[in-house]
């Protein structure tokens, strides 16, 4: 059933999201790939565990990056895609786009601000032949990227993301939208869908194409997966239940502080980046609220959006906290049905199981 992705093919209709900081890198990427699918590293500050990263931490991300992306294509072994999720928001967002590309990864997914420029930046490197990939919340979103893209570079995506109001980390939405889901009441991933395939079609009449959407945020399963596709989505991404596998790039105190959580704990935060996000009421998240928070006190400018006098808290050290396991200092991104997320499995295992769920879906 292959999904055709720029000048690959897709064999298993699945994505795993990008989750940063270090939750998913080579290992993670690389066994959702080896199973066919499409795995996805973060580079968001992907560098930290390098010994130069306090003093030069640019350096250290995009050579952890290049590493990783080699890693995971060794894990891969031939099998699905690799792609690599980077944050228009972040300061080195040109940076890791060429280095992505230039180490071989298969896709560049972009999301956290609309990637007017990434077709130029895959230009530099115009031997990778990687797919190019908005992250969308609307279809206003997707069409205002593919007529910027048709107009200055005449080309459009390859594939978009369609991410809804109960995905985990950053959103597209208000804080609002995001909490109405959460309670029930959601702007529907299915209207949102609808409205994506609606803004593509002029693009995909004139490039004689398709431009295949995967829909993100709050697909539980494959039986959901199986719906969305009926309605004319090319498959879905899942991230939060790839945290709880023993691959998952994050520390075993990650991992149980999320098959610890419960649905009364996942809550909306609001982010450095000036969006809000979506985590598990961690101790950090109390003390913001509560005012608490110690103020910023060295700040690496990961993100051109942040100011550091005024934000509530670091966001790359929280997210390295939770990468390690710090329940008491993290932040801990995670999707709305966190709660369900209950055992420890494989990346093997989950893949096998969703795909199941779509072949037997009524």
């Amino acid at each position: 059933m292959g999904i055709t992705i720029g000048t690959k093919t897709l064999a298993v209709p699945i994505l795993q999201g990008g989750m940063g900081i270090g939750v998913s890198l080579e290992r993670l990427a690389g066994s959702v790939a080896a199973c066919g699918g499409m795995g996805t590293l973060s580079a968001a500050f992907c560098g930290f565990r390098e010994p130069d990263f306090d003093t030069d931490p640019r350096s250290a991300n995009l050579r952890a990056l290049a590493r990783q992306v080699e890693r995971a294509k060794e894990i891969a072994k031939g099998a699905g895609l690799i792609a690599a999720n980077v944050m228009v928001a972040a300061a080195q967002y040109a940076d890791s786009v060429r280095t992505a590309l230039r180490s071989g990864v298969d896709a560049v997914v972009c999301g956290a601000g609309l990637p007017k420029d990434l077709p130029a930046l895959a230009a530099e490197v115009p031997e990778s032949g990687a797919a190019l990939a908005p992250v969308v919340s609307s279809g206003r979103s997707a069409s205002l990227i593919c007529k910027l893209w048709d107009r200055r570079y005449q080309r459009t995506p390859d594939f978009v993301v369609l991410e809804g109001p109960l995905a985990g980390g950053h959103l597209g939405f208000t804080p609002e939208d995001a909490r109405e889901a959460q309670a029930g009441r959601p702007k529907l991933l299915t209207s949102l869908l609808a409205e994506v395939l609606e803004a593509l079609a002029p693009f995909r009449e004139k490039y004689g194409r398709d431009i295949p959407v995967f829909v993100a945020g709050g697909v539980k399963d494959g039986r959901e997966m199986r719906r969305y596709m009926d309605q004319g989505a090319a498959g879905a991404q899942f991230a939060t239940r790839f945290i709880a596998t023993e691959e998952c790039d994050a520390s075993p105190g990650f991992k149980q502080a999320l098959l610890d959580a419960g649905q009364e704990d996942v809550t909306i935060v609001q982010s450095p980046v000036g969006m809000p996000g979506r985590a598990l009421r961690s101790p950090l998240i109390e003390r913001v609220e509560a005012g608490a928070q110690p103020k910023i006190t060295r700040c690496n400018r990961c993100l051109s959006a942040c100011d550091c006098k005024t934000a509530p808290y670091c966001i790359s050290k929280a997210l390295i906290a939770a990468v390690d396991g710090d329940w008491e200092n993290g932040l801990f991104f995670c999707g709305a049905n966190a709660g369900e997320v209950t055992a420890l499995s494989t990346v093997k295992t989950q893949m096998e199981q969703i795909m199941n769920e779509w072949r037997t879906a009524p």
